[in-house]
């Protein structure tokens, strides 16, 4: 069993009008069987409504399975007992960074989760210097307030990072960021998952930001409807645009160049790659 194990996952959204009476259900989450081997840099993609962030939030235990079963390091989510555990196990990032962030000074926020968990004060102050290390903000200990978008989420990141968790959970963590934001904390994603060997699960829209990621998902109408390495997927560019999804820059130049009758490869993921096959041709 990997560090997350969803099996047969059915979840519910019941609209109730003001007597609370039932007035519609929306399945959120379909049917849903997924498998996340520990140390994999997992990206969960899929347009708003498509069901992503219903799914992330099973991970953490913030929401429980209508039908079917989650495992967090083999712990099961309906289980009361386990809560602690499953959400030191998997850490969660949100979209925006303000709401994470409630010390007064970076090392405060950082320090607060292991702070909880009564780790002693020597062990907390190590951990918060490693974390802030780990996504680049060490030279940073100063009022959140002082920081950019991405810096802040960084510094969330790290609070997730001091609890020593073995998966995070990264619900649309760069979608209030200017593109500069996005590019550093996706480098301080990328680094965890690299260095630190932590199991990363990213909720993006971004199709930039996946093309690094061991394994691609993707989501529709609460189904999981493609599953492969970035180069899979990115090569299926029109099942991917029946999603409503786009691909990469790139990816779209070398599909478009390709269908036009140049030898091309299909999935092409970089500018790097683009130019090494584009280059040769002229």
């Amino acid at each position: 069993m990997g560090i997350i194990k969803i099996k047969d996952l059915i979840f519910e959204y019941i609209r109730r009008d003001e007597e609370g009476n039932v007035e519609g259900i929306t399945k959120a989450v379909d049917d849903v069987n997924l498998d996340i081997k520990q140390g994999d840099f997992v990206a969960i993609l899929g347009h708003n409504g498509s069901g992503k962030s219903t799914l992330a939030k099973h991970m953490n235990a913030i929401l429980y399975p209508s039908e079917g079963s989650v495992w967090v390091d083999g712990k099961d989510t309906q289980q009361e007992e386990n809560i602690w555990d499953i959400r030191q196990t998997a850490g969660m990032v949100f979209q925006n960074p303000d709401n994470q962030i409630i010390g007064q000074i970076v090392e405060e926020d950082v320090g607060f989760g292991p702070e909880n968990m009564g780790v002693e004060t020597k062990e907390i102050w190590e951990r918060v210097n490693e974390s802030l290390k780990a996504v680049g903000m060490y030279e940073f200990r100063k009022s959140p307030n002082k920081l950019s978008g991405g810096q802040k989420q960084r510094v969330s990141i790290a609070g997730v990072i001091a609890m020593h968790p073995k998966c995070i959970v990264l619900d649309e963590p760069t979608a209030m960021l200017d593109p500069q934001g996005r590019k550093e904390v996706i480098r301080a994603i990328r680094a965890l998952n690299d260095v630190e060997k932590i199991t990363i699960i990213l909720i993006t829209h971004y199709m930039e930001e996946v093309i690094h990621a061991d394994r691609v998902i993707v989501m529709d109408d609460g189904k999981l409807v493609m599953d492969g390495t970035p180069r899979e997927i990115f090569s299926k560019v029109e099942e991917l645009k029946s999603y409503r999804l786009d691909v990469p820059q790139v990816t779209e130049l070398a599909y478009e160049l390709r269908k036009a009758g140049m030898d091309l490869p299909e999935g092409i993921l970089s500018q790097e790659e683009f130019m090494e096959y584009i280059l040769p041709i002229f």
